[in-house]
C-alpha cells in the first residue's frame, strides 16, 4: 500500500507543480519559495532542532503557546516551524519574526522528505492537530526522530477520508511516540484509525491556553470610544464564500431595528477581501476597510482586510458570529471571543470544533443558528438584550478558563520524550 501511495504521489507531481504556479500568481512572492515544497532551501546552520508543524493560520495560533513554552524551557534549542499555506507562513512571521526558522513543509515524496530532514536535523517533531503523511512519518522513524501529534483532533469527516488508506495510516500512526488528543472523542477516533491505546493521552486543547494579546482589550475599548460606546456592534469572523452574503443580509435585518448598528466582517482568506467589500457596497452599505480607513466613522460595514487582527475587534464587539459554520467547512475557533467574554453565535456546521462548541452551547456561552435566515434575528435579539449578552459572555469565559492547562500537559510529554 505504501509503494502504491508513493507511486500515486509521483504521478500527481505535475499537478502539484501546476497548483504551485497558480498559488504563486495569487500570493505574490510565493512562487519564489515553491522549491521548499520539494525540500530545496538554504540549510540553517544548526542541528538538534525542535520542529513544530502547523498547517495554516488556525494551527499556528493553536501552537503559539506551545512554541513559547518550548522557547522558554529549551532556550538553546533552535526552533523550526513549518506550514503549508502562505497565510500560515505570514502568521508565523507576525508572531515570532526571526526567532524561529520557518520553511514550507515538503510534499510527501521520499526525496523531498529526505532533503528536508537532512537540512533541519530535528531532535523532536511535533505535528499540530491532524497531518498524517506516511512517508514523512516513516522517514522520522528511520532517522530516530521521535514524533508526536499534539492537540490532535480527528473529525468524523477526516476519519472517513482516511479509511481507503486505513492499513497504511495505521502503520504510519504506529511510528508516532505519543498522540496528545484534544478530547476523548478525538482519542477514540484515532484508536479506530489504528493508533495503539498506549500511544494516546487526552491533554486538552492548546487553544484554551492561547494568550490574549497585549493591548487587545485596551485597543478594543479605544475603538468603542471612537465609534460611540452605546453603538451596537457585532463581528462576523473567519467567513467563507456562501455565508458572507448571508451575513450582509442579516445586517440589513439588524439595521431595520437598530439603524446605527455596525458590522465588522473578517473574511477567512485574503483573496476574498475585495469581493466582500464590493458585495457590501453593491447592497447599498456605506463601507470602510481596515487597510484604508483604519477606523470606521458613520459606516455601516467595516471589512477587516488584514490577517491576525481579530482579537482587538472581538474586544470591541458586543457579540461574535464565528464563520465556516453556515456552510459545511466545519467552523473555526470559538475560543478567541470566549477568552474575551463575548457571546458566540455559530451555524450548524461545527464539526472541526465539535466538543468545544457543544460545551459552550451547553454552558450557555454560545447559541447555534440552524439556518442562514435566522442569523439576523439571533444577532438582533442579543444586541437588544444587554443582560443576556453579559450572562453569555461570563459563561463563555468560564468555559475558557476551566479548560486551560493543555500546554503544561503537553510539555510534560515533551520533557519525557526528550529525556529518553
Amino acid at each position: 500500500m505504501r509503494y502504491l501511495y508513493t507511486f500515486v504521489m509521483y504521478l500527481a507531481t505535475p499537478l502539484i507543480v501546476l497548483r504551485l504556479m497558480i498559488r504563486g500568481a495569487r500570493y505574490g512572492n510565493y512562487h519564489r519559495r515553491w522549491p521548499e515544497r520539494f525540500g530545496l532551501f538554504q540549510p540553517p546552520q544548526f542541528s538538534g532542532s525542535l520542529w513544530v508543524h502547523a498547517v495554516s493560520v488556525g494551527e499556528v495560533n493553536a501552537a503559539e503557546p506551545l512554541i513559547k513554552a518550548l522557547r522558554r524551557d529549551y532556550p538553546n534549542a533552535p526552533l523550526v516551524v513549518t506550514t503549508v499555506t502562505p497565510t500560515g507562513s505570514a502568521r508565523v512571521h507576525q508572531l515570532f519574526g526571526d526567532s524561529v526558522f520557518h520553511v514550507y513543509l515538503p510534499y510527501d515524496l521520499p526525496f523531498a522528505v529526505h532533503r528536508f530532514l537532512k537540512r533541519v536535523r530535528p531532535r523532536l517533531a511535533l505535528i499540530v492537530e491532524t497531518e498524517i503523511w506516511p512517508n514523512l512519518y516513516f522517514a522520522c522513524r528511520r532517522r530516530g526522530i521521535p514524533l508526536m501529534i499534539v492537540n490532535a483532533r480527528l473529525s468524523e469527516r477526516s476519519m472517513r477520508g482516511y479509511r481507503p488508506l486505513r492499513s497504511l495510516v495505521r502503520s504510519a500512526l504506529r511510528t508516532v511516540r505519543q498522540i496528545a488528543a484534544q478530547s476523548r472523542t478525538d482519542a477514540a477516533r484515532y484508536r479506530l484509525l489504528g493508533a495503539d491505546p498506549a500511544q494516546l493521552v487526552v491533554s486538552g486543547n492548546l487553544k484554551f491556553d492561547m494568550p490574549v494579546p497585549d493591548g487587545a482589550v485596551d485597543k478594543g475599548a479605544a475603538l468603542r470610544v471612537q465609534w460611540g460606546p452605546r453603538r451596537p456592534v457585532w463581528i462576523a469572523a473567519s467567513t467563507h464564500e456562501g455565508e458572507e452574503l448571508a451575513v450582509l443580509e442579516a445586517h440589513l435585518d439588524v439595521l431595520r431595528r437598530l439603524p446605527d448598528a455596525l458590522l465588522l466582517i473578517a473574511p477567512r482568506h485574503p483573496e476574498r477581501f475585495k469581493l466582500v467589500e464590493h458585495s457590501a457596497r453593491s447592497l447599498g452599505f456605506t463601507v470602510a476597510t481596515r487597510s484604508v480607513e483604519q477606523v470606521p466613522g458613520a459606516h455601516q460595514v467595516f471589512v477587516i482586510d488584514a490577517m491576525g487582527q481579530l482579537m482587538p475587534f472581538y474586544a470591541a464587539a458586543d457579540l461574535a458570529f464565528v464563520g465556516g459554520s453556515l456552510v459545511p467547512i466545519g467552523g473555526h475557533n470559538v475560543l478567541e471571543p470566549a477568552a474575551l467574554a463575548r457571546p458566540v453565535l455559530v451555524g450548524p456546521h461545527t464539526f472541526n470544533f465539535e466538543e468545544i462548541t457543544l460545551t459552550l452551547i451547553r454552558e450557555g456561552g454560545a447559541n447555534r443558528v440552524e439556518h442562514v435566515d435566522q442569523l439576523g434575528h439571533a444577532v438582533l435579539d442579543l444586541l437588544r438584550d444587554e443582560r443576556q449578552r453579559e450572562r453569555m459572555g461570563r459563561q463563555a469565559r468560564r468555559v475558557f478558563d476551566s479548560e486551560r492547562g493543555a500546554v503544561g500537559r503537553v510539555m510534560e510529554l515533551v520533557d519525557r520524550v526528550l529525556e529518553e
